[in-house]
């Protein structure tokens, strides 16, 4: 089903931009009050500052939430929405991982899964709607960044 224009395409906005609240929420509630927890934590000089994350995340959410609806407008329902939705699913097990269970070590291996079904995704995506894949990179790069500060979390503590 091709879903090119039209009421139709509109209407499905909403669902993804659903979808994505929902992973925000679940890492925001995994992380809530975890501040002073991160900031206690040994981190590489590299780290970014904590209010840094909010922003950030809100702004890769809303691409990554139009990316996946120019996927579906493109074609509808297809085998690469389903590794869409694997990496949500990735994306919102992390934050309970390492800020509500402390678990760094396995919140790392989450994170390379993660950035695998991400990557999956853009070559997926790419074959659809090549401004789907694109809109999916920064929030590649930043999961490359975020699996080093990561693995170096990790290492230090």
């Amino acid at each position: 089903m091709v879903i090119t224009h039209g009421p139709k395409r509109w209407a499905g906005l909403p669902v993804f931009v659903v979808a994505l609240a929902l992973v925000a929420v679940a890492g925001s509630l995994a992380s809530a009050g975890s501040g002073e927890e991160y900031l206690a934590l040994e981190r590489p000089s590299w780290a970014p500052p904590s209010w840094l994350f909010g922003p950030v995340w809100t702004v890769l959410y809303v691409m990554i939430a139009v990316s996946g609806w120019l996927a579906w407008s493109a074609r509808g329902w297809t085998p690469a929405l389903g590794v869409y939705a694997v990496q949500l699913v990735l994306n919102a097990a992390w934050s309970p991982l390492f800020f509500g269970a402390g678990r760094y070590g396995l919140a790392f291996a989450e994170i390379v899964l993660l950035w695998a079904s991400i990557v999956a995704t853009v070559v997926a995506f790419r074959r659809i709607s090549r401004p789907a894949a694109w809109l999916l990179v920064p929030y590649l790069l930043w999961v490359t960044f975020a699996a080093a500060l990561n693995f170096a979390v990790w290492r230090l503590n």
